[in-house]
């Protein structure tokens, strides 16, 4: 085991979880901007685009040159080539909420990913691309210590936490 990358919405916990997860954690994001992966700034949604192909080639050799627990945390993490295992953090919509609006997020922004973790695209996204290796845990209800001993299990043992198995549907419904 060499790669977990871990994914989601923004503010499931991603950054808070990895950083007491015991290996390297390499954070997506700053790995893109530091090497100059960033192509520019979609005007419309105000979000930095990522040159995937590029990143994913530079994560690879990252994998390939590493003995240790690499740790990859980040909301683009799952679109990447090299993952051992790929969990995907997942938030009830009314908890994420109020996580987005104390970052600050316009409420467009907010909307459009209270829409992604209902529909769960994170999780859709890393089945199709690593359908015998992605874990989808509800970290909802839990503390930090308690996601990180489920994600620790999971990275040693594997475990029973498979994609569909969270299911936010319902506030689709209630919030149309």
């Amino acid at each position: 085991m060499t790669a977990v990358f871990i994914t989601g919405t923004p503010c499931t916990g991603k950054t808070t979880i990895a950083s007491k997860l015991n290996g390297r954690v390499v954070k997506i994001n700053d790995l893109a901007r530091s090497h100059g992966f960033i192509m520019g700034v979609d005007e419309d949604k105000g979000y930095e685009i990522i040159d995937i192909e590029k990143l994913s080639d530079y994560v690879d050799g990252l994998i390939e040159k590493s003995d240790d627990l690499l740790i990859f945390e980040g909301h683009v993490s799952h679109l990447l080539d090299g993952a051992d295992k790929v969990i995907v953090l997942r938030v009830r919509p009314e908890i994420l909420a109020e996580r987005l609006k104390a970052r600050d997020y316009s409420e467009s922004k907010i909307r459009e990913n209270l829409e992604a973790e209902a529909l769960g695209v994170c999780s859709a996204e890393s089945f199709e691309k690593y359908p015998d290796e992605t874990y989808e845990i509800d970290v909802s209800d839990l503390d930090i210590d308690g996601a990180v001993g489920v994600i620790e299990d999971i990275i040693q043992n594997g475990g029973d936490y498979p994609v569909g198995s969270v299911d936010f549907m319902q506030w689709l419904v209630e919030n149309p």
